[in-house]
């Protein structure tokens, strides 16, 4: 399968299994009761992958001293973070522990008590200039999707602060962040105080936390609403933590203690029309994506193709070799090398317009390189005859090329071009990797915080509809080349 595009592979799959439980979260074992908790795998110190390849964190060791406690197996189970609520609703795991905030979400989950104060707060690089909120105006700040921070910024009391931004651009994880403070694609990071203390010791320094906080929130272990019984047992181990001096050593392992809690509204759903209103901008991203990206590869692909043909040796060559790199790179890659790149391979600064200009570069280049191969299986299908009688008309090259072959092969390559263009509708998603915000990315941060199917379902049906303007397009021009016959 060419390009799979990974983040839709796992959000059909879990919307297929909503409901379904496929690993029963009470099952026994020969060590007892499976516990599975999820967590992101990339939120330290809660939760991540240290160098061994093994999970730890201060979440997972909490984890572990309740299912010792309780004779229980612990199961780490890293979870897509917009994926979270399918995950548990589905029966997959048996709970969301992972620096999970209740505030805003109480409603949603049957909660432990909060177990951690935690703080919102900005990172900015030392001496950069910005020492209050109100050096933030004109500057760009990068947030976690789905994350406490990204709500907090959301709040009415943050709307003015959140107004004076150059600009909000969404991440997917704090290295995302970082990397784009370190190339200079904004200038400060919105993250919780305890994730914000790690990542700066973890780095070597080099970055401060402004002392005004966006907010103050709590966290807690959030099972599903009707998993109270589960929810009381693993409150009373920690209760019993608590009591022993456990929870204290844990929590200064962790350098956690000055937050961790020693002592022991839901979101407005929102209609169709509502989520549809919320989708458009984002479905308009996807397709100036679409329309440009078609734009400059169907040319640049023909040019490729001619050259890998007819051109000096050298250059052929050199055609394969970039076609052959293209072809076995993933695009998610190539677009972070192509915006990365910029900065870290060149020393030039990222400017907030080359995050557009970066994915439409990255997705020329990439189609181009499927274009041409398409093009050229076009060009050498055509037989060898036709050029002779080209030749003996006495057509130039030029014209043997433009009149006779191009014709040809343009009906022969349009089903292959059709199918490239529907792909290249779904391939949109992936320009997250460098946190442009399209539909389906837009979706998912939709679908997780109004833990709802319904934001897919609209995702869905603008895809399908959209793919089959494109193919009903394609259509047309095929009639319109039915008067040559082959």
């Amino acid at each position: 399968m060419k390009r799979t595009s990974y983040r839709h592979l796992l959000a059909i799959f879990a919307a297929a299994v909503m409901g379904l439980s496929l690993v029963g979260c009470g099952e026994s074992s020969g060590n007892g009761m499976k516990f599975i908790v999820g967590f992101d795998a990339a939120f330290p110190p809660y939760g991540y992958q240290d160098e061994s390849g093994e999970y730890v964190g201060y979440d997972l060791d909490l984890a572990a001293e309740v299912c010792e406690r309780n004779g229980w197996e612990l199961v780490k189970q890293p979870i897509d973070w917009n994926s979270k609520d399918m995950e548990l609703n589905s029966g997959t795991i048996s709970c969301i522990w992972n620096g999970f905030t209740i505030n805003g979400r109480e409603d949603d989950y049957a909660w432990t008590e909060p177990y951690v104060d935690n703080s919102q707060v900005i990172v900015v690089k030392e001496n950069g200039g910005i020492v209050t909120f109100s050096d933030l105006a004109g500057k760009g700040v990068a947030v976690q999707t789905d994350s406490s921070a990204e709500a907090a910024l959301n709040e009415e009391d943050n709307a003015d602060l959140k107004a004076s931004f150059r600009e909000l651009v969404i991440v997917s994880d704090y290295n995302n962040a970082f990397l784009n403070l370190d190339s200079g694609a904004v200038d400060a990071i919105a993250m919780d105080i305890g994730v914000a203390n790690y990542q700066i010791a973890s780095r070597g320094g080099g970055y401060t936390i402004l002392e005004e906080h966006l907010s103050d929130e709590q966290y807690g272990v959030g099972f599903a609403k009707d998993n109270t019984e589960l929810r009381d047992q693993v409150q009373s181990t920690l209760d019993e933590m608590r009591e022993d001096g456990t929870f204290e050593e844990i929590s200064e392992k962790w350098d956690l203690e000055n937050i961790a809690v020693q002592e022991t509204q839901g979101n407005q759903k929102m209609s169709f029309s509502e989520i549809f209103q919320e989708l458009t901008d984002s479905m308009l991203r996807s397709v100036v994506i679409f329309a440009l990206t078609l734009l400059f590869s169907m040319p640049l692909g023909l040019l490729i193709c001619l050259a890998r043909l007819y051109a000096w040796k050298p250059v052929q060559w050199l055609m394969k070799v970039y076609i052959s790199i293209v072809r076995g790179t993933p695009l998610m890659l190539q677009l972070l090398v192509i915006y990365f790149g910029k900065y870290f391979i060149f020393g030039l600064p990222l400017t907030p317009e080359y995050r557009f200009w970066a994915v439409i570069l990255a997705f020329s280049l990439n189609y181009a390189a499927y274009f041409a191969e398409i093009f050229r299986s076009g060009i050498q299908s055509i037989p060898v005859g036709q050029y002779e009688a080209a030749k003996i008309l006495g057509y130039s090259a030029p014209q043997k090329f433009l009149r006779i072959i191009t014709p040809q092969m343009v009906k022969r390559v349009l089903p292959a071009v059709t199918n490239e263009s529907i792909t290249l509708v779904k391939d949109t998603s992936l320009a997250f990797a460098i946190s442009y915000t399209e539909l389906f990315t837009e979706t998912e941060r939709i679908a997780a915080s109004q833990t709802s199917m319904l934001p897919y379902l609209v995702a869905a049906i603008f895809y399908y509809v959209f793919n089959l303007l494109v193919a009903g397009v394609m259509s047309l021009v095929e009639k319109k080349m039915n008067y040559y016959k082959i």
